[in-house]
């Protein structure tokens, strides 16, 4: 076993409610995970995580867990989950699973005890804290939804902490037992043959037990932003130094079992995000990847991926990395970057081809491979609790969560035999994967052989990473190692690039470009992959 298959791994994200339903509810659900698990392999990935499958009320999609030990009845069973990952391994595919151990929901036992009485069990396992002398909440702390992030609780008559919704309290991971209780969590998971972990909100786990006020942002735009959260400097409510030891233990535990894994997201921006994937990855006795919404975001520029990628290995020196462009949490990222492109096509056979030559790991959400985009809803049609409370100013979650496609002429495009969750909807349906399969030269072929070529290059599994300095709209790096060098190329705008070669270079693998005498030609939102041990250097000519 590859012990350290982690570090250069491609993650298939799943979102369980929107990839099968099998028994007609119009969810989905782990035993249609299963069924489709052909289509995930065959596209070459090495991991497939699961957004949460656990017992929730769904305030949250599932995020909201009120037992932490069994599966969702929307989902199915524990037997399926066991049979998801028999098969999995079967297929060669490594299972990664959502853990959420910054906050349970309000409904888990643990915080019902909790609210109850200041003198049960379980009274110091979630945050609380008493309201100032004219009933206001003890400090400035915001919810990540909207508003104060206290919410009162008549019972005990004291406020208690949630970074999310009210109906997420968050743990007191200050408390030893909390601790233990969430270790004992992820041994159960790990005995059950899970070869990894996705860490939510990784940095959310320890707060200020001063509970002293955030200081405001001095970010430009906090006055455009259209909510309040980006307005502050969020340095005592998260990113407490206390999270690395608890970090240790994480690793402690998964280093007990073979080829165990951990990947923690970082809900956070800009240095402070790159500080924290460099802290949460250092050495090896803490996370073994992170990722942030770095790359997540609208920025579509050669510098901004040039210093993202950069930032973390100059912080992070023998850190790994996971990379990704899309998630549950933001709108898919051919729609965001579209204003930048010839056509969505050709930008998501560039940006798969760009995310892949990346150093680390790297991860796709499910619909990428086909070029998939936000579905645009109505009001009416909302599910996500921060969309329906900022409507419209802020579109929310769910136009990136609708179902998989599978068959252009089903009804709700094979997802489900009736009404989904989320509606199916003309444009989703024109990238199903059945005419995808069928059309030469479709996205998903494209993920498939963008893949193949990274895996049979050692330069783009292992090699590091020397970033070109050539102007916008080209983003350019090698990617060495001793005995192969390569040189991505990328042409970030939607008209033709030429560039001229000095020394000797070929093109390899797939690629969007012409190559003839010393000039390399791009393509709109065009790429290539050269084979450059003389390369000497390359000049933006037009």
């Amino acid at each position: 076993m590859n012990e350290n298959w982690w570090r250069n791994a491609i993650i298939y994200q799943v979102y369980p409610r929107s990839f099968q339903d099998t028994n007609g509810d119009g969810i989905g659900d782990l035993k249609g995970i299963t069924s489709r698990l052909d289509h995930i392999a065959s596209l070459g990935v090495d991991a497939v995580w699961l957004s949460p499958i656990f017992t929730s009320p769904m305030a949250d999609m599932g995020y909201d867990v009120s037992d932490y030990y069994d599966i969702d009845p929307l989902f199915g069973t524990l037997q399926d989950f066991d049979d998801f990952v028999t098969r999995s391994h079967e297929l060669g595919l490594k299972v990664i699973i959502d853990q959420v151990l910054s906050h349970s929901s309000s409904k888990h036992p643990w915080f019902e005890e909790s609210r109850a009485s200041r003198t049960s069990s379980k009274a110091d396992w979630y945050v609380w804290a008493d309201a100032q002398p004219d009933g206001m909440p003890p400090n400035n702390w915001l919810s990540v939804f909207g508003g104060s992030a206290w919410e009162w609780e008549p019972r005990r008559k004291q406020y208690y902490l949630h970074n999310f919704l009210a109906e997420q309290p968050d743990l007191n991971l200050h408390n030893e037992e909390v601790q233990e209780a969430l270790l004992r969590v992820l041994r159960f998971w790990l005995e059950r043959g899970v070869d990894g972990f996705r860490l939510d909100t990784v940095n959310y786990y320890f707060h200020d037990q001063q509970l002293r006020s955030n200081p405001a942002s001095i970010r430009a735009d906090r006055e455009d932003l259209p909510d309040v959260y980006g307005r502050q400097e969020h340095i005592f409510s998260k990113n407490r130094p206390e999270n690395i030891d608890f970090l240790k233990k994480l690793r402690t535990l998964t280093d007990e079992f073979e080829g165990r894994m951990m990947v923690g997201e970082i809900g956070d921006g800009g240095d402070a995000a790159t500080k924290l994937m460099a802290e949460y990855t250092k050495g090896s006795d803490r996370l073994h990847l992170c990722y942030s919404f770095e790359l997540l975001s609208p920025n579509y520029t050669a510098s901004h991926f040039r210093n993202a990628l950069e930032s973390y290995r100059l912080a992070a020196p023998d850190g790994t990395a996971c990379w990704s462009f899309s998630n549950h949490d933001v709108p898919r990222h051919v729609t965001r970057w579209e204003e930048n492109a010839s056509s969505s096509k050709e930008l998501a056979k560039q940006t798969v081809a760009m995310l892949m030559s990346f150093e680390g790991s790297v991860g796709i959400y499910q619909g990428e491979e086909l070029g998939q985009q936000d579905t645009e809803l109505n009001y009416d049609e909302l599910t996500d609790a921060q969309a329906i409370r900022f409507w419209p100013a802020v579109k929310g979650r769910d136009g990136c969560r609708t179902p998989m496609v599978w068959e252009a002429d089903k009804q709700h495009g094979g997802f489900s035999s009736t009404k989904p969750w989320l509606p199916v909807k003309d444009p989703q349906l024109a990238r199903a994967v059945d005419a995808a399969e069928t059309a030469n030269d479709s996205v998903l072929h494209s993920y498939r052989s963008t893949i193949e070529f990274r895996k049979n290059n050692d330069a783009l599994l292992t090699g590091s990473t020397a970033f070109l300095d050539l102007p916008e709209p080209i983003l350019a790096f090698h990617r060495m190692t001793m005995n192969q060098k390569l040189t991505c190329v990328f042409n970030l705008s939607e008209t033709v690039r030429e560039l001229r070669i000095e020394g000797a270079a070929s093109l390899a693998g797939p690629s969007s470009a012409t190559l003839l005498n010393q000039t390399l030609t791009l393509n709109p939102n065009g790429f290539a992959y050269l084979i450059s041990d003389q390369l000497e250097g390359l000049e933006l000519i037009s």
